[in-house]
C-alpha cells in the first residue's frame, strides 16, 4: 500500500467521484460475483452482499501507514491580486509599454511617455511628490531607501532606512540613473513625481490599457496587472464547506504535469443560492489556494486544474484495499484473511486517491493477506 499517492488526472466533482468510485467497487465486485462496499469521504460503507459461491480472488497486504482523506475540487490555475498602473507624470505620447503577460520585477520599466521612462519600485504607498533633497520626512521616502537598498545602490551602507532623506539618499539614486545610461549631468539625484510607481509587488502584465502612439495623462490608467503569484480559485460546494478550513494542506494536478502543494488561502462567505451558471445546482462558495513554487505549473493564465484537499489524516494505522471490505451476517464489516478465516473490521479514513481504507479490529496485523476480487 502506498501512503502517499499521487493525485489522479480527473475531471469528475467530488460528489460524482464519490458516486464513481463506489459503483466502480462494486461493479467490478459484482462482475465476479463477490461481495464488496463502496465506501466514501463523507458516508459509511455500503454492504454489497454475496449472492453466490466463492469468487475469484487476488491478494493484498495488510500494511500500517499514513491515510488520508481527501476531497476533490475543480479549480482555474492563474495570478493572485489585481493592480491598475497609472500614469502620474506630465501629459504626453505614450512611446513604450510593457507587453502583456511578461513581469517587471522592482526597477523594471513599467512604461514610457515621451520617451521618459517610468519604473516600478515595491511599496505599500503610492508616488505623491518628488522625492529629492530637503523634502519632508514621510513613509515614501523610507519605500524609496528600502528599494535603493534592494537595488545594489547603496554598496557602503550609508542609508539608513527611514523616513528621512539624507545626502546618502540622493547618491544612492544618482547610482541608480546612472544604472540606467543616463550621462554625468543627467544623474540629478532626484526623481520626479512619475518617474516611479510605487506597487505592492511585482507584476505579471495582463492587459495594456493605453495605446502606443496615443496620448496620455495624468490618471490614466495605462496596464492591468496582477502579481506573479500563481493562485488556484474554485468553488467550494456549500455542504463541504466546513470540511476546508484556511491553512489547510492541498495538492494541485495540472492534465499530464507533476503535482505541486498549495494552502487554502480563503474561503469567502457562504452562498445563498446555485452558482452562477448552474441554475438548480448545489449552492458554491468561492476558495483561494495559493502555491509555493510556480515550478512545474503552465505560465498562462485560466488553466483548469484539479485540487485535492486534506480534510483528515490518521498515521500508524492498518491500511487494505476498499475492496476488501465484505459486509457481514447482520451488519458491520469483516475481510476475509489467507490463509485463515474471517475478522471483524471498523473502518476509518477512507483514501480515495489510493483506494484505501484504515480498518482496525482484534487479530488483525500487519502482513497479513486479505482476500480481493480480481476481474
Amino acid at each position: 500500500m502506498t501512503t502517499t499517492p499521487e493525485l489522479p488526472d480527473t475531471t469528475q466533482t467530488p460528489r460524482r467521484r464519490r458516486r464513481y468510485v463506489g459503483a466502480a467497487v462494486s461493479a467490478a465486485v459484482l462482475a465476479v460475483g463477490a461481495a464488496a462496499v463502496g465506501y466514501a469521504a463523507t458516508a459509511r460503507p455500503q454492504a454489497v452482499h454475496q449472492t453466490t459461491g466463492p469468487p475469484p480472488t487476488g491478494t493484498a497486504t495488510v500494511t500500517r501507514g499514513t491515510v488520508t482523506e481527501r476531497i476533490q475540487i475543480a479549480g482555474t490555475l492563474g495570478f493572485g491580486g489585481s493592480y491598475s498602473v497609472i500614469d502620474q507624470g506630465i501629459a504626453g505620447i505614450l512611446t513604450w509599454a510593457a507587453p502583456q503577460g511578461s513581469t517587471v520585477g522592482r526597477g523594471g520599466l513599467l512604461f514610457a511617455v515621451a520617451d521618459q521612462p517610468v519604473r516600478l519600485l515595491i511599496g505599500d504607498t503610492p508616488a505623491y511628490r518628488d522625492l529629492t533633497a530637503g523634502m519632508t520626512d514621510g513613509p515614501d521616502v523610507r519605500e524609496l531607501e528600502t528599494n535603493l537598498v534592494a537595488l545594489g545602490m547603496d554598496p557602503s551602507h550609508q542609508i539608513t532606512v527611514d523616513d528621512h532623506f539624507t545626502s546618502a539618499t540622493t547618491a544612492a539614486i544618482r547610482r541608480w540613473q546612472a544604472s540606467w545610461g543616463l550621462p554625468a549631468g543627467q544623474r540629478t539625484g532626484t526623481l520626479r513625481t512619475g518617474q516611479v510607481a510605487f506597487l505592492p509587488t511585482g507584476l505579471r502584465i495582463g492587459q495594456v490599457r493605453g495605446q502606443v502612439g496615443a496620448s496620455v495623462g495624468p490618471d490614466s490608467v495605462v496596464l492591468a496587472a496582477t502579481s506573479t503569484d500563481r493562485v488556484v480559485n474554485a468553488q467550494l460546494s456549500a455542504d463541504e464547506q466546513t470540511l476546508v478550513h484556511p491553512g489547510d494542506q492541498v495538492v494541485v494536478a495540472v492534465g499530464g504535469q507533476a503535482s505541486v502543494p498549495g494552502t487554502v488561502a480563503s474561503i469567502g462567505a457562504a452562498s445563498t443560492g446555485p452558482a452562477t451558471g448552474n441554475t438548480g445546482g448545489p449552492a458554491t462558495v468561492p476558495v483561494t489556494f495559493t502555491l509555493p513554487t510556480s515550478a512545474g505549473l503552465p505560465a498562462g493564465d485560466q488553466v483548469p486544474v484539479q485540487v485535492a484537499v486534506t480534510t483528515a489524516s490518521h498515521s500508524n494505522v492498518f491500511l487494505v484495499p476498499v475492496t476488501a471490505l465484505l459486509a457481514r451476517p447482520g451488519g458491520g464489516y469483516q475481510v476475509r484473511v489467507v490463509p485463515g478465516g474471517y475478522v471483524e473490521v471498523r473502518p476509518g479514513l477512507f483514501d480515495e486517491t489510493a483506494g484505501t481504507v484504515e480498518v482496525s479490529g482484534a487479530g488483525l496485523t500487519t502482513g497479513q493477506h486479505v482476500a480481493v476480487p480480481t476481474s
